[in-house]
């Protein structure tokens, strides 16, 4: 839940969200874990050393949830003084077996927005304070529940839109990503140890046949971060979207396209000319990979100051884009300015109106040929996306994937892995070859949260929802 959504229904309440403060698992927290609105159920989470304190306070049953064996939950009410607020069923996870790592009490409730907030309430006026964004998992992490990799896969996991990114996102909330850099960082610690003894013992010196082993094993560790660092088009496409932007000229379909990719009458479709005047932008699931499509305003002079406006962004458009879907009608001349020969990689050329008779100057001309009313060719689209998509590495069979947090941390390592290969070759002192190592090692660190500062703390879980 967005931390604007928390305070307004904490104010429906009558409930004054504290500011941030700077000190988790100092105290108790409690926050609306499900959407806001209307639903079936609704939690309320309570984690802290007082969480188990706070549900005693609050709740009325045969039992009280201190007596609760760890992992059960009771049928009760959820009270205000005399005044019962809510039936619920409560349930109790003790330390250390809890998503935090701390006491933890759920509290499942009917899911109406001010019965909601009034439980909430209650939890607050027992004791328990509004969490931050993300502060279960931060928590979490502190306890050593998971690493960061694994904290920012609940992100992943929750924000997935295809099987494929699901899957990425679970494999590495199992903690896959963080067994990759844990073996590249032992192997860097062991290559590090072997360096600082030679400085400690620097009357034995390091023979030139060591000094090749090293470099070799060195090289071995640069390898496995290269093959990380080439998953960060993977992991931005699963993450984000690959961009395909749909352009082209006016009229030759490309908001019929997007309706047929889509399933249904999205974009307004009409044989006047310039009927897009803006960018359009919807998600598909294509083979599970989701795809970002554009469709924008038709390339041509125009003396529209409207018209004009939505072309400026067609163009930008293109210049941020993973995938090019250049629309041309084959029934009319090549427009001005067409080549076939581009050297953009990117680019798919489609001829639509497949239906209609092809003018002879698209003849021999290499490009795919559709008609968005009969889907003909629609398939051959869906293949030539995909093969495209294969060169940017998406693989189905890799379930790791860095994220772009990861992969600046990689690149620093792997920078200062270089400059100790290039210390070691032209035979520097030992300690030179330290320096580079210790920051290679310092920004693997970073990655997991083994070395994690307040800073890349605080950055990564104020992306989470309140409550998570």
């Amino acid at each position: 839940m967005h931390r604007s959504v928390e305070r307004s229904i904490s104010e429906l309440a009558g409930v004054t969200v504290p500011s941030e403060t700077k000190a988790p698992g100092a105290d108790t927290i409690a926050a609306i874990s499900t959407p806001a609105g209307e639903g079936a159920i609704a939690m309320v989470r309570v984690s802290g050393d007082e969480a188990i304190a706070v549900a005693d306070r609050i709740f009325r049953g045969n039992e009280k949830p201190s007596e609760f064996p760890s992992h059960t939950q009771r049928l009760g009410e959820i009270v205000a003084g005399d005044r019962a607020i809510d039936q619920v069923m409560l349930a109790v996870h003790r330390a250390p077996a809890s998503y935090t790592g701390e006491d933890l009490v759920e509290i499942s409730c009917h899911g109406g927005v001010l019965v909601t907030a009034q439980v909430l309430e209650a939890c607050l006026g027992a004791g328990a304070r509004a969490a931050r964004p993300g502060e279960f998992t931060e928590r979490a992490f502190l306890n050593g529940k998971m690493d960061l990799t694994q904290a920012e896969a609940v992100i992943d996991l929750i924000r997935a839109r295809t099987d494929l990114a699901l899957r990425s996102a679970r494999e590495q909330l199992q903690g896959r990503l963080g067994e990759k850099i844990g073996t590249i960082r032992a192997e860097l610690v062991e290559l590090l140890a072997h360096v600082e003894a030679a400085i400690d013992f620097s009357e034995e010196g390091i023979a030139p046949d060591e000094g090749a082993r090293l470099r070799a094993r060195l090289d071995s560790i640069r390898e496995q971060m290269r093959a990380l660092l080439a998953t960060a088009d993977q992991g931005h496409i699963l993450r984000e979207g690959l961009r395909a932007v749909i352009y082209g000229p006016t009229n030759a379909g490309k908001s019929s396209l997007l309706n047929r990719l889509l399933g249904y009458e999205r974009a307004i479709v009409s044989a006047q000319p310039g009927t897009t005047r803006d960018t359009i932008e919807e998600v598909i699931n294509l083979r599970g990979i989701p795809i970002r499509l554009l469709d924008t305003a038709g390339l041509r002079e125009s003396a529209d100051e409207i018209e004009c406006a939505g072309i400026a962004r067609t163009e930008k458009s293109l210049a941020s884009a993973d995938l090019l879907l250049q629309v041309l009608d084959r029934s009319v001349p090549k427009p001005d300015g067409f080549s076939e020969n581009s050297t953009e990689q990117t680019r798919i050329v489609l001829l639509n109106k497949s239906d209609l008779p092809e003018h002879p100057d698209w003849r021999n001309i290499d490009a795919l040929r559709i008609c968005c009313i009969s889907e003909d060719g629609l398939r051959g689209l869906e293949d030539a996306i995909i093969a495209k998509i294969s060169e940017k590495h998406l693989r189905p069979e890799s379930g790791v994937a860095i994220n772009a947090r990861h992969r600046d941390c990689l690149r620093r390592a792997l920078t200062s892995c270089d400059l100790a290969a290039g210390t070691i070759e032209a035979a520097f002192a030992p300690e030179y070859i330290a320096v580079d190592l210790r920051a290679a090692l310092q920004a693997l660190d970073e990655i997991t949260g083994a070395a994690h500062t307040e800073e890349i703390r605080d950055a990564l879980f104020a992306q989470f929802c309140i409550g998570k």
